[in-house]
């Protein structure tokens, strides 16, 4: 059998294709601005332009949250359309060199966390402590605290700590600043406490759960 006029079929990837100058648009809306281009009726071109902004418009909803969305869409397809587009539009064409800008850089503020497992608040509050008079209004306030920090630690440490580790916590993260009184004491933990990371929950015991025999099989619970 002549298979020489059989056409064979080639799997075309998008790696092989033009680049997407706004890939968020999908390639579509990139056809339709190259189609756009080639229009030579100004006013069909300018109709069909408008079109496109509210496809973009659909394909972009979060764009709404922007004061003038509007002006970023007509700045999107010229970017789509290369900067190589003759429109009436209801704002100026944006420049090259403006686009092409990189993001300001966000400054991160506060200083590095000393221990993750606390958090950035627990420090914050350390250095609240620190600002305060000695007193038992102080001492108060670091024992209840110190009652917290224990409940951090054995959230991503399952196993029992000492009253002294976390005493000991305190004063390192407020660098020496805060001393706690000798004698304080923390309240017991229940032995049937249990504490979870966030975004995890244990797995609860209702009533109305089933309940295993001695043989394994389940057991329906009698309201």
């Amino acid at each position: 059998m002549d298979n020489s006029n059989i056409d064979t079929c080639k799997l075309l990837y998008n790696t092989e294709r033009v680049r997407l100058y706004i890939p968020e648009y999908g390639r579509n809306v990139q056809k339709m601005v190259d189609y756009l281009k080639t229009i030579e009726d100004r006013d069909k071109r300018n109709e069909q332009a408008k079109a496109i902004i509210n496809v973009m418009e659909i394909l972009n909803p979060d764009v709404h949250l922007q004061d003038n969305y509007e002006q970023t869409l007509w700045d999107h397809l010229y970017v789509i359309a290369g900067f190589d587009l003759d429109v009436d539009s209801p704002y100026p064409m944006p420049e090259i060199e403006t686009m092409n800008q990189a993001p300001r850089l966000i400054p991160y503020k506060g200083k590095p966390i000393k221990a993750t497992h606390y958090g950035r608040n627990i420090e914050s509050i350390i250095d609240l402590i620190a600002e305060h008079e000695e007193g038992e209004v102080k001492t108060s306030m670091i024992r209840s605290l110190a009652i917290y920090m224990r409940q951090q630690y054995l959230i991503w440490n399952k196993e029992t700590v000492a009253d002294e580790t976390i005493f000991q916590d305190i004063e390192k993260l407020s660098d020496g600043r805060v001393k706690v009184p000798e004698g304080i004491q923390l309240t017991r933990i229940d032995s049937g406490a249990s504490f979870s990371r966030p975004g995890f929950s244990a797995p609860k015991n209702g009533k109305n759960q089933p309940q295993r025999h001695k043989n394994g099989k389940m057991k329906k619970q009698h309201k």
